[in-house]
């Protein structure tokens, strides 16, 4: 069965850096679009940033030019990487893959916090 395993977490504080990775099992992950999501406490899961087998991407225009989504298919990985990090970056990031319908990862928290 299909699996999404999220990994990278944590609290860092204003600006530093972080990487998620969200290792996949149970499909073809080369022909699959990959994403993250996003849900902080008390609003609505928002889309990140997602990317094609052909690595074409798109971001959320509240993370564009600080966050980089990329894959590894020889690895079944996709990562985000995440930099100069606002508090309001602070939610529960989740692994995401669309393959006839949405699959979810457990979800990782992220908090930016000084």
């Amino acid at each position: 069965q299909v699996q999404l395993v999220e990994s990278g977490g944590g609290l860092v504080q204003p600006g530093e850096s972080l990487r998620l990775s969200c290792e996949a099992s149970g499909m073809p992950f080369s022909v699959v679009v990959m994403g993250w999501y996003r849900q902080a406490l008390g609003k609505q899961r928002e889309l990140v940033a997602i990317i094609t087998g052909g690595h074409t991407t798109r971001y959320a225009a509240s993370v564009k030019g600080r966050f980089t989504i990329s894959r590894d298919n020889a690895k079944n990985t996709v990562y985000l990487q995440m930099n100069s990090l606002k508090p309001e970056d602070t939610s529960v990031y989740y692994c995401n893959a669309k393959w006839g319908k949405d699959y979810w990862g457990q979800g990782t928290q992220v908090t930016v916090s000084s």
